[in-house]
């Protein structure tokens, strides 16, 4: 199972404060970015999950903020599956800069959540299939 993925995000302007740097809150966008490009990778669509009756809400996020991003910058986001999913899908980030800078760590878990009932679920297999 490949765990890793990497992308490309450049820093558009309306994703900065009036100094030029990442508002901290945009980070979480770009970790969810990661998310739904690794799956994607894997030939996992995450609207064809959601119409499914699965979704995904994220129960963790903790970022860890080293350097600031600033606007027009090329970041990198490394994502990591941490372990096969059971009802939690756990991933680690880094987010660095085109100087191989580290800009932030971070880590998501996310529960599998049936869609009707709101209650947890396991993998779906097809899932754990891709991966």
């Amino acid at each position: 199972m490949e765990k890793t993925n990497k992308i490309n995000i450049r820093v558009r302007y309306s994703e900065t404060d009036k100094m030029g740097v990442v508002y901290h809150g945009n980070y979480a966008q770009y970790l969810e970015i990661a998310r739904v490009e690794w799956l994607r990778s894997r030939g996992i669509s995450y609207k064809e999950l959601e119409n499914s009756g699965v979704m995904l809400p994220v129960v963790s996020l903790q970022i860890n903020y080293k350097k600031s991003a600033r606007y027009d910058d090329l970041l990198t986001v490394e994502l990591e599956l941490l372990r096969s999913p059971g009802v939690k899908i756990e991933f680690d980030y880094k987010i660095w800069n085109e100087d191989n800078q580290i800009l932030a760590e971070a880590n998501t878990v996310l529960a599998f959540i049936d869609a009707n009932t709101f209650k947890p679920i396991r993998c779906p297999e097809y899932i754990l299939e891709n991966l």
